[in-house]
């Protein structure tokens, strides 16, 4: 490379720099409205955010869908400044390539990701809806148990027996849903029986009495009984009567006090529950008794 080369190359990038510096010095106003306005929109971005939060909180209490939904107004609020400032520097080419790359990547993102986006907006729906609560015991997609958490992906609960069960939030939202504790108050149906020779009237009475005696039983919404069935051994009934329920054992304990009451009253005034009954056949071709053949057999042996 000879010098004459070498002061060309010199004089190109001293008049690039100079360029530079000069169109840096040209929109040194523009800079300095692009940051007010980049100040100005975050300034906004808290304000939404705050009110957005106290909006959320009147419709759910599920943390973690506010702090989202907050945090994503705040971030598309501070975003669309960025987009305002890039403008009002004069980059529209920069601008339009954002948007088409985020349209791009958004469409990407879509399809990767559609059963996690399924789920984000299910657990939305769920929280703003509130079909249930921390707390409260459901049943859904076949699972039974008293909900723990409610994520931005599933519905945690724990079962009577103690097991974590997560379910899919897009599966809660598109299945039917039981809620035991909306009302706080639960019906019992408890199932019986009586003997073919008793008085079915006495026996109604006796159960009716039995029931109405138990502390645990909401009174003031009466205690039905019905016959149902002639059955193999008995004639079945039903008992039904509601009990205030908030959790599992207020349902369990109510029952076992039924029955035990039932049983109770039943034995008190010679009421039978009866019980499948089962005749054993002995003998080669049935038939034979028990006691004819230990007898048969101890001639058989005395005669040896």
């Amino acid at each position: 490379m000879n010098i004459s080369d070498a002061t060309d190359a010199y004089k190109l990038i001293v008049d690039k720099l100079q360029g530079w510096l000069e169109a840096g010095i040209g929109m040194l106003p523009n800079l300095a409205v692009a940051i007010v306005v980049l100040i100005l929109f975050v300034f906004i971005g808290k304000l939404v955010r705050k009110a957005v939060k106290k909006l959320l909180e009147k419709t759910t209490k599920n943390r973690t869908i506010i702090n989202l939904l907050e945090t994503v107004v705040g971030v598309l609020v501070v975003g669309l400044g960025i987009l305002f400032a890039l403008q009002i520097l004069q980059l529209d080419d920069t601008v339009t390539s954002i948007l088409a790359g985020a349209g791009i990547i958004g469409l990407a993102i879509g399809f990767a990701f559609q059963d996690i986006a399924s789920n984000f907006i299910s657990g939305i729906m769920l929280s703003v809806r509130h079909p249930f609560g921390i707390g409260d015991i459901i049943e859904t997609n076949g699972f039974y148990g008293t909900v723990q958490k409610l994520n931005l992906r599933n519905t945690i609960l724990k079962t009577p027996q103690g097991q974590i069960v997560y379910i899919p939030n897009k599966s809660v939202f598109d299945s039917p849903l039981q809620n035991f504790t909306k009302k706080n108050e639960r019906r019992i149906d408890l199932s019986c029986g009586v003997s073919y020779g008793d008085d079915l009237e006495k026996a109604r009475t006796l159960a009716i009495r039995a029931v109405e005696k138990l502390e645990s039983i909401d009174q003031s919404r009466g205690i039905e009984f019905f016959y149902n069935e002639f059955g193999d051994s008995s004639i079945n009934f039903v008992v039904r009567f509601w009990v205030n329920f908030r959790t599992n054992p207020d349902y369990w304990r109510a029952q076992s006090d039924a029955i035990m009451a039932i049983k109770k009253e039943f034995d008190e005034n010679g009421i039978d529950i009866p019980f499948p009954i089962r005749t054993l056949d002995f003998g080669i071709k049935g038939g034979e008794k028990l006691s004819s053949m230990l007898a048969s057999k101890g001639r058989n042996g005395s005669d040896n």
